[in-house]
């Protein structure tokens, strides 16, 4: 028998479609609410799990290379996030330093080793141990992954800062600015197409 092709459920009306390949630029919408339903991606699963090792390495040197120097009467001062994020718990503000560490480290070091994970598995036509985990966690974490933020946050300080102290940019503050533009990449990207591109196996 056939398998019948898979299935796609518009999140804002519940509106079920047979889902088709959509060609280079394409968009499908609901017809009932006009929303989004799904877009032609160029990328692969080779291409994705690429995309995800390339950030992984410029999340370790965003966390590894100083962000800034400051610079007051001659004495020079640089730090990473992390020295920045214990600075602030030691100036007794640990709620804005758990929520810095979370969504500027965790998070998206969560979602990058688990998208990893699930795509290793994917690349060779399987599902990754404990895959509906995975993609659920992975579902829950995407907004909570707020580099963006980080780094407007930080362009808005150092021009500030300008005035008064003499500010050098550092390796770090390009490596979360380049990190900031692959993970708009990762929002782009549909990841319930895993579910398809992936399926499941039955014994």
């Amino acid at each position: 028998m056939a398998e019948s092709p898979p299935l796609l459920i518009c999140e804002h009306c519940d509106t079920v479609y047979r889902r088709r390949e959509l060609c280079c630029g394409e968009v499908a919408r609901c017809q009932r609410c006009d929303a989004i339903l799904e877009r032609h991606h160029r990328l692969g699963v080779g291409g994705m799990f690429a995309l995800v090792v390339t950030a992984m390495l410029v999340f370790v040197q965003a966390n590894v290379w100083p962000i800034v120097t400051l610079g007051l009467g001659g004495t020079m001062i640089s730090t990473t996030l992390w020295g920045a994020i214990v600075m602030m718990w030691r100036e007794h503000s640990q709620i804005v330093s758990m929520l810095a560490a979370a969504t500027l480290f965790f998070f998206p070091l969560g979602k990058m080793l688990l998208l990893g994970w699930v795509l290793f598995f994917a690349q060779q036509g399987r599902r990754a141990p404990g895959f509906r985990l995975a993609m659920v966690a992975l579902y829950r974490l995407g907004p909570w992954t707020m580099s963006e933020v980080f780094v407007l946050g930080a362009l808005v300080a150092i021009v500030k800062a300008r005035v008064y102290f003499e500010v050098i940019l550092n390796p770090g503050i390009f490596a979360y600015a380049a990190l900031t533009l692959l993970i708009t990449v990762f929002a782009s990207i549909d990841l319930r197409r895993l579910w398809d591109l992936v399926p499941e196996h039955h014994a």
